[in-house]
């Protein structure tokens, strides 16, 4: 239980740190012989603020009671 509070405090930390994460894919739209026509497109996936916190608050406190027990 310790670990996994440790692991939820870093990840929350990395939340607070990088709110939104950005990535690039392509798709093959048309493939007929020698022509192919690909088409990238920019997606990102974004989360609020306040997760990373509660993250954060979640392991802390997971920590502290694998610690007492």
């Amino acid at each position: 239980m310790k670990a996994f509070g440790i692991i939820l405090i870093v990840v929350g930390i990395l939340m607070l740190i990088f709110t939104n994460i950005n990535f690039t894919t392509e798709e093959k739209v048309v493939d007929a012989g020698p022509i192919e026509i690909n088409k990238k497109e920019n997606k990102s996936i974004g989360w609020p603020t306040w997760a990373g916190g509660v993250a954060v608050v979640a392991g802390v406190a997971l920590a502290v009671a694998g610690r007492k027990r």
